[in-house]
């Protein structure tokens, strides 16, 4: 989807403004990608930071200082009935008026260039913090290349549970990890991870057509376990071909069984 495009779309949601159609869009793809989980934030505190915003009045004192003059004015030509025709109120009117006026536009300049301050700090924090997230995501993308060393591999799936969110790269990277590491506590690890973001369609989708390629028992079973706490009909028939598999042992086709009964 085009930024531009998300971008209204998402000011719209957050005002509660969207059909249920594209609130039902955007949730989904809140959920899906991380970027514009990320953009959504970004906009829902710009959007609080302008609503908590003082409202721009002139002071409490020009108020007085105006209904001072005009009471006086007022009190001194009693005699005539035409005084909001004399040209000399006017004048006076027109003079407190512009010190109104004057009060006014300086304090909404002020209180303008603060509100640029505060959005102009917050999205240096932003700048800042998304900086952060993609060295983060590239050191871990690294551990988890490491060929050499297990140990490395299983730090960096770790990392990944401190985000709230996976992005593409990041589930493709554990998934293909949970489906050809050689090494079956990395493959526990990548599972564990990617059990946080179950709610992802992609992960989702991953996890799913991860059972059929599984052959290590420790993972079969611990996979056939999530699908079911997902309540996965859709792997009922999967579970079945593990079953009639010659090769899975016994542990794994009762783990299969089980799951059968609980999905069915």
């Amino acid at each position: 989807m085009e930024k531009e495009k998300l971008e209204s779309l998402l000011i719209d949601y957050i005002d509660n403004r969207l059909n249920a159609v594209d609130k039902h869009m955007i949730e989904q793809e809140l959920v899906r990608n991380a970027d514009a989980y990320k953009l959504y934030e970004e906009l829902k505190e710009l959007i609080q930071v302008i609503e908590q915003s003082s409202p721009m009045e002139p002071s409490q004192d020009l108020k007085i200082n105006f209904d001072k003059i005009l009471n006086e004015e007022i009190a001194g030509s009693e005699r005539s009935r035409t005084i909001f025709f004399r040209p000399a109120f006017y004048r006076v009117a027109a003079a407190v008026a512009l010190m109104i006026l004057s009060g006014a536009i300086g304090f909404w300049i002020s209180n303008n260039n603060e509100q640029q301050k505060r959005l102009a700090a917050i999205e240096r924090e932003m700048e800042i913090t998304r900086k952060q997230l993609a060295d983060t995501k590239q050191v871990m993308l690294g551990m988890l290349g490491d060929e050499q060393s297990a140990s490395q591999r299983i730090k960096g799936v770790n990392v990944v549970l401190g985000f709230s969110q996976a992005d593409d790269e990041i589930v493709a990277a554990l998934l293909n990890t949970l489906n050809s590491d050689p090494n079956t506590n990395v493959r526990l690890a990548a599972l564990d991870a990617l059990e946080k973001f179950q709610l992802d369609p992609l992960v989702r989708k991953g996890l799913i057509e991860a059972l059929a390629k599984q052959r290590d028992p420790m993972v079969q079973i611990t996979l056939i376990q999530l699908m079911v706490q997902m309540k996965e009909k859709e792997v009922v028939r999967d579970l079945q071909r593990i079953m009639d598999d010659a090769s899975t042992i016994q542990a794994v086709k009762d783990e299969a069984y089980s799951g059968i009964l609980k999905l069915s």
